[in-house]
């Protein structure tokens, strides 16, 4: 049995691997900032520390003495301001990493992204490829940052720790923007999904069990892309109206119009808030983008496998058709 501490441990993904290290047989130690947020935390009987990964004082104690770090803690919005977006991704990865350094924590492993590729054109790139370019988003800037001149160097410096690299998480429990375009789907208010644009999407159940794998068998100091099934939204919000039975989404943008919309919210930002999902980061980063990244690697070394995204929308499916009838007023 070993002991491991967890950063972002009340989200989405860092949840699901707290809870598949409990079921076998771990002990979790999580850091958390909102202790109202941590109700399954505690009935998994996992050591909560109150604290902040922008606030290296407070990893030290609850990190020492563990036998690995998950970090998983990342500011996650797209269209969204955030002046603590590099905060958060660059320096809290810094004092994250800094601080197993000093402790002498045995493995670490650190979730990146395949967003540090930006768009790759239809491509499916492996670890080794790297981008250099302008980024579509913040989140995507910030996670590069991260990627490249926090972990990278100091895995090269003798850090022992192992990277992973998820495509699109998805499942019961989500809170991103993906998840609402989903829940207007099934309540019929989705009329369109971009055309062309494209993700690989991946279970959290499966993304979470991709991170276990990598701290058991992921060697420090190397990357593993740890993505499911590749599909354009077209293809994932059709699949969804089949299996929940109702309309589909009847307007496909193409990147162009997605462009011109992006530049045209542009202007209208000047003078009124935008919606989340209408502002022009949002907008470019559906402009016909494809954010790929090929998984071979972790398959091969680390056992990793995705459930086809048939199987896993049929489950979360049943979760969100469940939260949707306990909402909806009575008669």
């Amino acid at each position: 049995m070993a002991r491991y501490f967890v950063t972002g441990a009340t989200g989405f993904l860092g949840a699901e691997i707290s809870k598949q290290l409990i079921s076998r047989g771990h002990q979790v130690v999580a850091l958390i900032r909102s202790p109202g947020k941590a109700s399954l935390l505690r009935a998994l009987n996992v050591a909560l520390h109150e604290g902040d990964i922008t606030d290296r004082e407070s990893l030290r104690a609850p990190m020492a003495d563990t036998d690995g770090v998950f970090h998983c803690a990342a500011w996650y919005k797209v269209g969204v301001a955030e002046p603590m977006a590099e905060r958060i991704n660059v320096e809290g990865t810094r004092n994250v990493l800094e601080t197993m350094r000093e402790l002498g924590i045995p493995k670490g492993v650190y979730t990146s992204t395949v967003a540090v590729f930006s768009d790759t054109h239809g491509q499916v790139p492996d670890e080794t490829y790297r981008y250099d370019g302008a980024h579509l988003s913040e989140y995507d800037r910030t996670k590069w940052k991260a990627h490249y001149e926090v972990a990278l160097p100091m895995m090269a410096a003798g850090l022992p720790l192992v990277i992973v690299m998820p495509g699109l998480v998805y499942g019961p429990g989500d809170t991103s923007g993906m998840h609402g375009a989903l829940v207007d789907l099934l309540r019929k208010r989705l009329p369109m999904t971009p055309r062309r644009t494209a993700f690989c999407w991946a279970h959290v159940e499966d993304t979470a069990r991709g991170h276990i794998q990598a701290m058991e068998h992921g060697r420090p100091g190397e990357t593993y892309i740890i993505t499911g099934p590749r599909h354009t939204f077209e293809e994932a919000f059709d699949l969804v109206a089949r299996l929940a039975k109702v309309p589909r989404p009847l307007l496909h943008p193409g990147p162009r119009t997605m462009r011109a919309m992006a530049g045209l919210m542009s202007l209208v930002g000047r003078v009124t808030d935008l919606p989340q999902a209408l502002t022009p980061e949002a907008l470019r980063v559906l402009a016909g983008t494809t954010y790929f990244g090929a998984s071979d690697k972790a398959i091969r070394e680390l056992g990793f496998s995705a459930r086809p995204l048939a199987e896993g929308m049929d489950q979360t499916l049943e979760h969100e058709l469940r939260a949707l009838q306990r909402l909806r007023p009575p008669g």
